[in-house]
């Protein structure tokens, strides 16, 4: 009865268009009523001390050095670089997409971002050479959403904080999975161009890829330390944060000399209000997940759930497919925030790894960014290429299949996450 209540006024709320936070507000407000706990000082202090967390200070700080990043030039000396790499071969600028995506998503961490930057680049490139809008435009937005998987990742922290657990594992853990992301679209997009007919670029020399990768080393150096430093115990995540920002400033204001004191101003003004977003947001998870904590919901959905508690990947499998389905009609944030706290419970009864369920959780809600009708990431791809929904979709559903097809394989044979981030993290 609890439950089903909390999900009705959610749910209805969202649907009557109210914003996810003040909807999850008004949930929790319900949810006292009924558990005759109302209190205005207790919800307002139950609010602050949700954003009270020092790993969450990372996410002001990774938001500035994505955007210094963006328009400092580091993403274009990336773009560079992988087209000397493998601009020339069949498909080439297919493969210099996935490429840029897999670096950039190791310094961003944004799949907005992401997926803005290699649309504005490499799709006018991509339409010049012959290449299907909509098949470019697909693989373009399946390439943005790595930059969840791989660290430095808002979405990490947020589900690190959600569900509290170890921002550094996380981040560790991330590399391996995003790199099977970045290989299975590379797998997709060679079956897909085997009978394509587009220009190719002329090969890079040896000379040529040497300057790009001399210009481009600055950028590249930054995932180096941010992982290095947290794998070596040199800094925390959120240290890491202003690691990458001052780095960022650095070498995109003093090195490329690209970055004006009005860009960078309205850079801060940018991060500011997407912060301010962000914590709102998260405090009213809090509060939620205070009051789901209350009401014993996770007991009740681990009534649900219990029989499944004997056979991990069978859970895993059924809470994928819940997670996948949400993450269709909700935006990434908001899934972690309100499902995390649901699950994480039933997920240790089972003897799950939780870095394990975090990192599949991510990938999972990471798809939804591009499948309808929501899908963020989706929606900014066709407002920069300036193409329907509906003909990009028909794109994204290849790049979709095998996304699933490896969240499939991470259900099936955890040990391909577990086995190298314990690899990673020694």
């Amino acid at each position: 009865m609890t439950l089903a209540l909390f999900l009705s006024v959610l749910i209805i709320s969202i649907l009557a268009g109210l914003p996810v936070a003040f909807a999850l507000l008004l949930a929790a407000m319900v949810l006292m009523l009924h558990l005759d706990l109302f209190s205005a000082d207790v919800l307002a202090q139950s609010l602050i001390n949700g954003v009270d967390s020092f790993p969450l200070l990372a996410v002001p700080f990774f938001l500035v050095a994505g955007e210094v990043m963006s328009q400092g030039g580091l993403s274009t000396r990336i773009v560079k670089l992988a087209m000397t790499l493998v601009g020339h071969r069949q498909g080439g600028l297919g493969y210099v997409a996935i490429v840029t995506s897999v670096l950039l998503a190791g310094l961003s961490g944004s799949a907005v971002a992401d997926a803005a930057a290699l649309v504005s680049i490499l799709y006018p490139m991509m339409l010049k050479s012959g290449y299907p809008g909509a098949r470019s435009l697909g693989l373009l937005a399946a390439g943005g959403i790595i930059a969840p998987v791989i660290p430095p990742s808002l979405p990490l922290i947020i589900i690190g904080v959600a569900g509290n657990i170890s921002i550094a594992k996380l981040f560790l853990g991330g590399i391996a999975p995003g790199l099977m992301m970045g290989a299975a679209l590379m797998v997709v997009w060679s079956m897909m161009m085997r009978n394509e007919t587009v220009e190719t670029t002329p090969k890079a020399s040896a000379s040529e890829r040497l300057q790009a990768l001399r210009e481009g080393i600055w950028a590249l150096l930054l995932p180096i330390i941010i992982i290095g430093g947290i794998r070596f115990g040199i800094f925390t995540p959120t240290e890491a944060a202003v690691v990458a920002a001052v780095y960022a400033i650095v070498v995109s204001a003093l090195i490329y000399r690209e970055l004006s004191l009005r860009s960078f101003f309205d850079i801060l003004v940018s991060s500011a209000r997407s912060t301010a977003m962000v914590m709102f947001l998260v405090g009213a998870a809090m509060v939620a997940a205070w009051l789901i904590t209350v009401a014993q919901l996770p007991q009740q959905l681990a009534e649900l759930l219990g029989p499944l508690v004997d056979h991990p990947r069978l859970l895993m499998a059924v809470i994928m497919i819940i997670v996948l389905l949400v993450g269709m009609v909700m935006d990434l944030s908001p899934t972690i925030l309100i499902l995390v706290p649901l699950f994480m419970p039933i997920v240790k009864l089972a003897g799950i790894d939780p870095v394990y369920f975090g990192l599949l959780f991510v990938i999972n809600t990471s798809i939804g960014l591009i499948t309808p009708p929501v899908g963020t990431v989706l929606n900014v791809v066709c407002g920069v290429g300036k193409k329907p929904m509906s003909a990009v979709v028909g794109g994204t559903m290849p790049f979709v299949i095998a996304y699933l097809v490896l969240l499939a394989l991470f259900i099936a044979f955890p040990a391909l996450i577990t086995v190298p981030m314990r690899f990673f993290a020694g």
